[in-house]
């Protein structure tokens, strides 16, 4: 499967201070969710972890489900994501040796200006959900499996509403293009906070509901369980969720920020 995959490499070294970084340390496999890269969170924060590890962490971003198959098949060595539901089966299945809480941020609904199911200003996730559907406004969805996308299914669930139609779009992207797409048709999609912040120029796109505490997201790094895969590279694996974890790695996820404004909230000693 590895061959199959694109591992992208994360740039660039920043030296912390006072950190000595470790001499040929072997590279790390992350499997993760498309908002920590689309967002630009990687590339901030990994190079800070390099320089303390010494090896690379190379990166492949997907939805959070895909992620946790590419872990429950060994091909790669820790994972970061945002489905805790899922989370919790793959611990329970086995896969993962070790899970902890990173950070948070929330989802929200973004939609264009016109708004034309005249849903700005609201809170509630789910009235939002059914004003969609009640006038047909076009609605662009994940569709792969992606924390975003099992979020997204568990609001029509709450709502009974079955999304099918000509109005309803299953894209099987990636956030950023699915921000992308909505732009240039119209419509309304759901985003975590920070992709849509990244896109929000190129897209055009607003935020007409955000607040209802239905809409937290919560991240965690899962270390995948070398007892079922002894070639991982688990000393990069546990070293990486440990840092992330720790006042340093901590620091540096409340430090990205996106014009200005803090897109990420660290909550492992919560």
């Amino acid at each position: 499967m590895i061959g199959a995959l694109r591992w992208i490499a994360a740039i660039g070294v920043l030296v912390m201070g006072g950190g000595a970084a470790a001499a040929d340390a072997p590279d790390t496999r992350m499997a993760t969710t498309t908002s920590t890269e689309q967002s630009g969170l990687l590339t901030v924060i990994l190079p800070q972890f390099e320089a303390r590890y010494g090896g690379k962490v190379r990166v492949v971003a997907v939805g959070s489900g895909a992620a946790m198959k590419i872990g429950e098949s060994g091909d790669a060595d820790v994972l970061l994501v945002h489905a805790r539901a899922l989370e919790d089966k793959f611990m329970a299945a086995g896969h993962g040796s070790l899970r902890r809480d990173v950070m948070y941020n929330d989802f929200v609904i973004v939609g264009p200006a016109r708004d034309p199911a005249s849903l700005r200003g609201g809170k509630d996730v789910i009235e939002a959900f059914k004003k969609i559907t009640a006038g047909g406004s076009r609605f662009i969805s994940r569709g792969d499996e992606s924390g975003t996308h099992e979020m997204e299914k568990s609001y029509w669930k709450s709502a009974a509403i079955e999304p099918k139609g000509a109005w309803y779009v299953s894209a099987g992207q990636g956030m950023g293009p699915v921000l992308t797409m909505a732009g240039e048709l119209g419509a309304y999609a759901l985003t975590d906070r920070a992709t849509y912040a990244a896109y929000r120029d190129r897209t055009g796109l607003q935020i007409v509901v955000e607040g209802d505490a239905r809409m937290f997201n919560p991240y965690g790094v899962i270390v995948v369980n070398p007892q079922r895969y002894p070639k991982l590279n688990t000393a990069g694996a546990t070293a990486f969720a440990d840092w992330i974890a720790s006042p340093a790695g901590q620091a540096a996820i409340a430090a990205f920020k996106i014009n200005g404004v803090q897109m990420f909230f660290p909550n492992a000693a919560k």
